[in-house]
């Protein structure tokens, strides 16, 4: 393995064309596993080059797991797959210390979370407890155990799917957990030709999805990102509507400084996605709900007639019409 990291030079994204042409070609391979959903496939590709995690809810069986897998596995990288239950603990997926009786030393054995792609399945399947686990190592790339930090590999990236909260068996995602999340996709059920396909190749699995790009492509990609220029004028546009949401009547809790630079990085991702060396206002009025309509929390009055998620949106989309965009 050494001699062949020495003999081959490592994969280079040098120009902005290179990469447009890089990033095509991964939307189609996904495009061909999640039929008729082309959004939902973009903007996972976003999160992915903003450096985020990504948050899927619906429904069972509209292609969750199928979209996340899809996504790790395009990338000739390290995946691994937690589904998540009730019964899971906090070692279960961050790994443990144990006695070495030969060496009669202590060794950590990692756990899954040592990957660059980690599905946590239904990750509201889990108990408060052992979703905690994740925070640490979605926010600072890392964890901590025994009082030893250890770094994760780079790419990092949770792709977690939930089922709505109302389904039994779930445990509600807490706002620190959920801000974590760079972004949250719903897919939807689909259009009824691109159903008739998913049912006539419903036998072609997942893992035959083709590898596009190598992880040191995507740390490229990602680094390019921070290149593209976002004015003044957009950065005005995004803080005004991030005011709204924190004095909005309907609204207990607004969005952080987090989801603010969410939305600036998922702007930028975007861009380079489309060829652009430059962030426009309409990525962030199609990037404003997903980044934003999870971290913000509905107030009693307002939850008492509408779903949280649903009604997250619709404010999320309100506030929107009363942002002045800028020229």
């Amino acid at each position: 393995m050494a001699q062949r990291e020495i003999m081959e030079d490592p994969p280079v994204v040098s120009t902005p064309a290179v990469a447009f042409a890089k990033l095509a070609a991964l939307e189609s391979a996904l495009g061909l596993v999640l039929r008729g959903k082309a959004e939902v496939v973009r903007l996972s590709l976003v999160c992915l080059l903003a450096r985020g995690h990504l948050l899927i809810e619906d429904v069972p069986g509209v292609g969750k797991t199928t979209l996340a897998q899809a996504l790790a596995r395009s990338v000739d990288s390290t995946f691994h797959r937690l589904q998540f239950t009730s019964d899971m603990l906090p070692s279960d997926v961050v790994g443990v210390t144990i006695y070495n009786a030969h060496s009669e030393a202590f060794e950590f054995k990692p756990g899954p979370i040592f990957t660059n792609f980690l599905l946590a399945d239904e990750i509201n399947r889990t108990t408060p407890k052992t979703q905690s686990a994740l925070l640490e190592a979605m926010n600072e790339r890392q964890v901590t155990i025994d009082g030893r930090s250890h770094a994760l590999p780079t790419p990092f990236m949770v792709i977690a799917t939930q089922n709505p909260v109302e389904h039994h068996g779930t445990y509600p995602l807490p706002e620190s957990q959920l801000d974590r999340f760079l972004m949250r996709l719903r897919i939807g059920y689909p259009d009824t030709a691109s159903e008739r396909d998913i049912v006539r190749n419903f036998a072609e699995p997942c893992g035959t999805v083709e590898r596009v790009l190598a992880a040191d492509e995507i740390l490229q990609l990602q680094a390019m990102v921070h290149r593209v220029t976002v004015d003044e004028s957009l950065v005005d546009y995004m803080l005004s509507i991030v005011e709204k949401t924190r004095t909005h009547d309907s609204l207990a809790l607004g969005v952080s400084p987090r989801g603010s630079q969410a939305l600036y990085r998922a702007a930028q991702a975007l861009a380079l996605l489309e060829g652009r060396d430059f962030a426009i206002p309409d990525d962030i009025k199609r990037l404003a709900g997903p980044v934003f309509a999870h971290r913000v929390v509905v107030n009693a009055r307002a939850a008492l007639a509408q779903r949280r998620g649903d009604l997250g949106d619709r404010i999320i989309e309100d506030i929107l019409t009363q942002v002045d965009v800028p020229l």
